[in-house]
């Protein structure tokens, strides 16, 4: 058997618009699909050096007068959480957590929703239906979970959802596609 070359992603550029994060400023993106036998490995190669996907598409900001936008790599056996980071595992570490096949549930949904509500109502996905949300977490180029955060389960029913990841699998870790949790006051002791 033949191995086929490796297909190399065109990238394209969009016009500036105004940033979703700092006031005043304006964004730009170099942008592409991910798609065919080598999107695994192109989204793992790209993540690398600062991509970030969104369903079949990987981004990475390039804005002409600014780089405050990061994208932060982690190496695990390295990570020494700060003392905020040690109280919050302890105060947090009764829930269930677990990696799920990426199927949208409507518990997940609504739980967006409402973050979406709280943390970004003028948001690019403030608009999301119940399609749009299936789409981003079952539509996926690349090997993908949903880690949840749940309460401790009661009488053998799970406990209620507080937190989702859409999480890539890569072959030297995991990737933070979004995140999104309950942020209702005194949802989660913090």
């Amino acid at each position: 058997m033949t191995e086929q070359p490796t297909r190399f992603p065109r990238f394209f550029v969009t016009a500036e618009s105004p940033c979703p994060y700092l006031p005043d400023r304006t964004e730009r993106k170099v942008f592409a699909e991910l798609r065919g036998a080598d999107a695994q490995r192109m989204s793992e190669g790209l993540s690398r050096i600062g991509f970030r996907r969104s369903q079949n598409v990987v981004y990475r900001p390039s804005c002409a007068q600014c780089t405050a936008c990061v994208s932060v790599r982690i190496v695990a056996p390295q990570f020494c959480p700060s003392r905020t980071q040690q109280r919050l595992l302890r105060r947090n570490a009764d829930l269930d957590v677990a990696a799920c096949d990426p199927w949208a549930t409507e518990e997940q949904f609504q739980l967006l929703r409402s973050y979406l509500r709280e943390r970004h109502p003028g948001g690019g996905m403030a608009g999301m239906d119940g399609g749009d949300f299936s789409d981003m977490i079952e539509t996926s180029p690349v090997d993908t979970v949903v880690v949840e955060y749940r309460e401790p389960s009661t009488d053998g029913r799970p406990g209620r959802l507080v937190g989702a990841c859409l999480t890539d699998k890569h072959s030297d870790g995991l990737s933070m596609v979004y995140s999104f949790y309950d942020t209702s006051a005194g949802a989660r002791p913090g």
